[in-house]
Parts: C-alpha cells; sequence; structure tokens
C-alpha cells in the first residue's frame, strides 16, 4: 500500500510533468472574517480569497484553466471552446485567457437558469464575454451535458473543416480531470499557509458543482496526509446525484496522476440544504449570505455558487463551538452580481420598507 508520504511525492512529480499555462500570479491571502465571526456568535470565520486572483475579476475557474490550456499549448491549438450557463464564470475566464494566449475563443451558453430580465442576458459575464471578443453560441438546454459537449464537438469539426487546429473544455464527467489538478496544488497552498499562520480548522466549506473544485482540494489534502475536513455546498445536484460525481472525480485524479486515492467514502462531505430554490436561483439566505459577505466583510459574493456557500457558512457557524474555526473558500464570480440587480435591488427596497 503506498503510504501518505509516497502518494504525495509521486503526484507532484506527475503534476510537474504535465504542461500548465501559468495563470495563476503568486498564492491567493488567507484572511479572518471578525466581523461576520461576531454577528454569527459561533465558530472564528476565516476566508481563502480566489476572487483576489488579478485575472479578469479572478475566481476558481483560474486554478482549473491551467492545465487545461497547458495541453492546449502543447497540442498548438489556436481556439478554444467551451461551454457553461449565460452567466458562467468559467466562459468568462476561458475566453481572457484565451486572449493572453493569443488564442480565438468560442462560448456556448446553455439556458440553465429560467430568467429573462435583461440584466441576466446581457450584463455581468456576458457582457464581458463579448467585451473579450469571444464567438459566442446558444444551446438550448440546460441539464444535458452529454448533448451539450457533443454539440460543442461539432462546432470543434466545424472549425476544423476551415483549417482551425480547436481544443474543446469538456464539461461533462468522463474526461481526464484536468480542471480539479489546480484544486490539487491549492491544497498544498493553503497547508502552507495553516502552518505559516499558525491556524487550524474544523471544516472547510466550498461550493461543490463540477466537483473540480470540491474533488481537487478533497484529493489533494488527502494525498498530502491532512485529514481536514471539507465539506461541499452543494449548487446544481443534490446530495444522491453530487457524492459519485465527486467520489469519481477523486478516482479520475488518482488515475492521471498514476497514484493511490486516499479518499475514503467518509471524506465526500456534501449539504443541500442550501441548494434550493435550484441553479443560479436564489434564496432568501443566499442572499442573507451575499448581503452580510458585502457588509460585515467587504466581499462581493455571487449568488450561484459563492452565495449560497456563504449560506451554509453563516448557518454552520451559528451552530458552532466558540473555540472552533471554519474556512470559507471563495470562489469568485462577482462579474454575475451584476446580473442578479434586479432581484437583489428588489431586496433593497424591501429592507428600506422595513425600517420606515
Amino acid at each position: 500500500m503506498l503510504d501518505h508520504g509516497f502518494s504525495a511525492n509521486a503526484a507532484v512529480g506527475r503534476l510537474e510533468d504535465l504542461p500548465r499555462a501559468r495563470l495563476v500570479n503568486g498564492i491567493t491571502p488567507l484572511e479572518a472574517m471578525p466581523n461576520l465571526s461576531r454577528v454569527c456568535g459561533g465558530a472564528r470565520l476565516y476566508v481563502k480569497r480566489d476572487d483576489a486572483m488579478g485575472f479578469a475579476f479572478g475566481g476558481n475557474k483560474v486554478r482549473q484553466l491551467e492545465f487545461y490550456l497547458g495541453e492546449a499549448l502543447n497540442l498548438n491549438s489556436d481556439t478554444i471552446l467551451i461551454t457553461g450557463a449565460v452567466q458562467s464564470n468559467f466562459v468568462r475566464l476561458a475566453a481572457a485567457a484565451a486572449n493572453k494566449l493569443g488564442m480565438e475563443c468560442h462560448i456556448q451558453l446553455e439556458e440553465r437558469v429560467p430568467k429573462e430580465d435583461d440584466y441576466y442576458r446581457h450584463s455581468g459575464n456576458v457582457f464581458l464575454d463579448q467585451l473579450l471578443g469571444a464567438t459566442l453560441h446558444s444551446y438550448p438546454e440546460g441539464e444535458d451535458e452529454v448533448g451539450a459537449d457533443l454539440r460543442l464537438g461539432e462546432i470543434a469539426q466545424e472549425l476544423s473543416d476551415k483549417g482551425k487546429n480547436p481544443y474543446v473544455i469538456p464539461l461533462g464527467p468522463g474526461h481526464a480531470p484536468l480542471g480539479a489538478l489546480g484544486y490539487v496544488i491549492a491544497a498544498q497552498e493553503l497547508l502552507n499557509q495553516i502552518k505559516e499562520y499558525d491556524l487550524s480548522f474544523d471544516q472547510v466549506i466550498v461550493p461543490s458543482g463540477s466537483g473540480n473544485t470540491h474533488g481537487g482540494l478533497l484529493f489533494g489534502l488527502r494525498a498530502l496526509g491532512s485529514e481536514l475536513k471539507v465539506r461541499g455546498i452543494c449548487i446544481r445536484r443534490n446530495t444522491e446525484i453530487q457524492f459519485p460525481r465527486i467520489r469519481r472525480r477523486c478516482e479520475d485524479i488518482a488515475t492521471l496522476l498514476q497514484v493511490k486515492n486516499m479518499v475514503a467514502d467518509h471524506d465526500v462531505i456534501l449539504d443541500d440544504q442550501f441548494l434550493a430554490p435550484g441553479y443560479g436561483l436564489m434564496s432568501s439566505a443566499t442572499v442573507e449570505g451575499i448581503l452580510w459577505g458585502a457588509r460585515y466583510e467587504a466581499l462581493m459574493l455571487d449568488p450561484t455558487y459563492s452565495g449560497k456557500a456563504m449560506s451554509a457558512c453563516i448557518e454552520y457557524a451559528r451552530k458552532s463551538d466558540p473555540d472552533s474555526s471554519i474556512l470559507f473558500w471563495h470562489t469568485g464570480g462577482t462579474p454575475g452580481l451584476f446580473a442578479y440587480q434586479n432581484d437583489l435591488s428588489r431586496e433593497f427596497a424591501k429592507q428600506s420598507q422595513d425600517r420606515i
């Protein structure tokens, strides 16, 4: 059986052999959240600021893109293709990275969220996609990963027929988990900061969607011998569906890195009580997470990912012992706030009325 040290060393060696486009500039801050800790009245709260990456509004997808685009460069690709929701942070950052690397970018926007207001359709990430010069395509379904990937492949073939050398960043499972590798590396970054600042955490709270952030971080921590608990907050699928997705992602990472998978079933912790009313839609708890993040810690949180994860963080802090510590992993998504301006403005108006 491989021990933790051997597994970690082997994983690092394999990671160093894989092509990587360097997009992350240094480490992201790890900060205390004293104001939010005080109002929650429970655990001490900290935040890992992946929103603070200095690259096209930052966010977790920057880490996820490095190995995809490293492979694309290695294949001499000149065009990137990616699919995602209308307000996807991933596609926005893919377009930005393509520009930095001298490539074209084709974006396919899926109809995952039943929203038709102008802010959602044209502001936020959609505006930035256009500003970055990406070519936009549409896909009518929102819960058809296989179909979305197939259509992306058809667009890639059309581009190939025109003499392009396209590279597809896939959406669904069944592909090498290159996006998760950025968070395998992030696990080491986190452990270094914990040691440097002499901190300890009872758990890390992250959004759990594609599984690249959640699965990569969990795999990296266990490969490095850390038993730190990682709690994934479901933002698209319930726990029953998400659990095998995370387990499979960890197995796929192990296969890619040619090491033993140190993640056990009990390590995969998921919570779907903050998912309703669904992907990209806000509950009162989501609104609270967004408002409290902004008003107590000046954190800009999005309605789809980080806002829901923050609402979970607040709830767990309230229920936790004052001697415990929770780390909230801020995955970014700031541009998405502008797409939900109508929804949030109604909440501001309601609060003003309540004060009268």
